[in-house]
């Protein structure tokens, strides 16, 4: 049996000597920079998520029980629709079993992003630097929001990408337009309804009423976005499914391949 010193040895000493270094290939075509985009926005978007925002604050209008002015949503709200969007292309094209790989990646480099930001905090900080407290509250999110995160996001990705395919063993290649709205409305609401439970204290909602009115407006803005982008996530898709040379019927059941 060959050993891995045995690759050193120069030619003439019984072994042939390889003509080129070894290297492993890494996956082809656009899945791996998709997967970047998709890891980076969820994490780009957890921090940008610390941050309270609120709109229209010197107005007040209701709704019954639902209050729609002032709107109060965080940092994120426009740029965390872009993971559920990048999901529906990850799960249209690639399918369930590939995108719960990548939504494997983003929950752990969610958790390597809270441990760094952890033991950053720790470090004693140089007498020359004068924003520990400010690094503190942006970075220092508390268990609960850290928790709130990552069950929102991990079970609303899977919802998302589970309803997206199993709408597409029915209608194959047609009624685009469904799967898309569809995965969106049953992954976003889990998502929202997921962090706003565990978050609510954390954020500062302390009544029914606002606890009704953060998920109602984080639900329907995230829903607004992927339909307003539709003409977009078509266009990638389409350019996607025309460039992978393996797109092709699947052999086994969409959720199992």
């Amino acid at each position: 049996m060959t050993d891995a010193n045995s690759l050193d040895k120069p030619a003439g000493s019984g072994h042939p000597a390889p003509e080129h270094a070894a290297f492993a290939q890494v996956a082809r075509g656009f899945y791996p920079v998709i997967v970047a985009i998709f890891t980076a926005t969820l994490i780009i978007s957890n921090i940008c998520a610390t941050k309270g925002v609120e709109f229209f604050a010197d107005s007040s209008v209701m709704l019954g029980p639902l209050q729609i002015l002032p709107i109060a949503t965080d940092g994120a709200f426009f740029l965390f629709p872009l993971a559920y969007i990048l999901g529906d292309v990850l799960s249209e094209v690639y399918g369930f079993r590939a995108t719960r790989h990548a939504i494997y990646t983003g929950f752990a480099a969610l958790l390597l992003t809270v441990g760094a930001f952890a033991i950053a905090i720790r470090l004693p900080a140089a007498g020359f630097y004068e924003n520990q407290e400010a690094f503190r509250t942006v970075l220092g999110t508390t268990p609960q929001l850290v928790l709130a995160g990552l069950a929102g996001y991990f079970v609303g990705q899977l919802l998302n990408s589970a309803t997206l395919v199993l709408i597409k063993e029915r209608t194959k290649e047609k009624h685009l337009w469904a799967r898309l709205l569809g995965s969106t409305v049953v992954g976003e609401f889990a998502d929202t309804l997921i962090f706003c439970s565990i978050a609510a204290t954390a954020i500062g909602i302390d009544s029914w009423q606002s606890f009704i009115n953060y998920v109602i407006v984080g639900f329907l803005w995230k829903t607004l976005v992927e339909i307003i982008v539709m003409p977009v996530t078509y266009w990638v898709i389409a350019f996607l499914k025309k460039t992978e040379p393996t797109y092709a019927p699947a052999p086994a059941d969409a959720l199992h391949d």
